[in-house]
């Protein structure tokens, strides 16, 4: 039995690495191997001071080395792939040379524009890389790095959720709801999703907090929209119960580099309205059918009488090409067991 390590900045919070590194770390422990998490911050089984992507003081190298020692594969989350904490990914390289350790690359430098400047991730004859998308393996492959390309996956029969408890713990009575469930940060485009709203309607639910610096300028953008817009997620409240409570699930995002919410409206059978970033295209060609954020008519058409069969196509793509019931094989495929 093997013994793998997951090392990323951040684990077990909502952000998408730790969503996915979760999803590996399982998938993982299914294949037979025996598996630590390892992180700056957040909860996972060993914290290492300094590895965080916002961390006061550089890593100690030595603990780092022993942390790490009695592994057989490191399995680094975006550490490597985007450059938050130059000592920690300098000190990771220094102890993973010559070792086998994959990198999963949830985003890369030149895809963030105040870090298109600095260096993006380095390979070694015992590291492999993965990708969560199409673009971004093609974009390390012109820069001298093969990659396999592993989408996020994801559980295509999740639990119903409690639509009309949820509506009632938000006192959203029959008001349209439109939900946004993800971090507010600036990329993620939060004023396409109020103008959406203003146009249905509608009322916002942003169901993660601002971060990356983004509260002042959130607070104005709400403060100067007639929207009516939640903040709060009542305590019991889980992703399912979020979803069933939703009309509508917003997507309005410039960048991702994978964006779950567009699969997870499709798993919980929920309409999507999609401003079609790079990544987003890539997912929709599979075969889905989502609205676009602008199309404000078929939107509306949509939710006055909604289609069965747009949701049963939908999951249908999602159980051919994202469920996570396949993760374990693709994991052993890439590892060569």
């Amino acid at each position: 039995m093997s013994r793998a390590a997951v090392v990323s900045f951040r684990l077990g919070g909502t952000d998408g690495v730790s969503i996915e590194a979760q999803k590996w770390t399982g998938a993982l422990r299914d294949t037979g191997h025996r598996v630590t998490t390892v992180a700056g911050a957040g909860v996972a089984d060993v914290i290492v001071d300094g590895l965080a992507a916002d961390a006061p003081r550089a890593v100690n190298p030595r603990e780092l080395a022993d942390v790490l020692a009695p592994f057989d594969l490191v399995i680094v989350e975006n550490l490597a792939s985007l450059p938050l904490n130059l000592a920690a990914r300098d000190a990771l390289y220094r102890v993973l040379t010559g070792r086998d350790a994959l990198f999963r690359h949830h985003d890369l430098p030149w895809q963030r524009p105040h870090l298109a400047h600095l260096a993006g991730p380095r390979d070694e004859p015992r590291w492999r890389h993965v990708t969560i998308n199409e673009l971004s393996r093609h974009q390390l492959r012109s820069r001298g790095i093969e990659a396999t390309t592993i989408y996020n996956t994801f559980d295509c029969s999740p639990p119903p959720g409690r639509r009309d408890a949820t509506r009632d713990a938000l006192a959203i009575g029959r008001e349209r709801l439109v939900v946004l469930p993800t971090r507010a940060i600036p990329r993620k485009n939060v004023a396409g999703a109020l103008t959406l709203c203003e146009r249905l309607d509608a009322t916002l639910w942003i169901m993660g907090p601002a971060e990356d610096g983004y509260g002042q300028q959130l607070h104005e953008l709400l403060d100067s929209s007639p929207v009516t817009v939640i903040r709060r997620v009542p305590d019991g409240v889980t992703m399912s119960d979020a979803y069933a409570a939703a009309d509508l699930v917003v997507m309005p995002s410039t960048w991702e580099g994978f964006g779950n919410p567009v699969l997870e409206s499709v798993t919980h059978r929920r309409p999507l309205a999609l401003n079609p970033y790079p990544v987003a295209r890539e997912i929709t060609a599979h075969g889905f059918t989502f609205f676009d954020l602008d199309d404000i008519d078929a939107i509306e058409e949509f939710l006055a009488q909604p289609d069965e069969t747009l949701y049963d196509s939908n999951l249908a793509v999602a159980r051919r090409f994202f469920d996570l019931a396949d993760l374990p094989r693709r994991l052993n495929e890439v590892l060569g067991h």
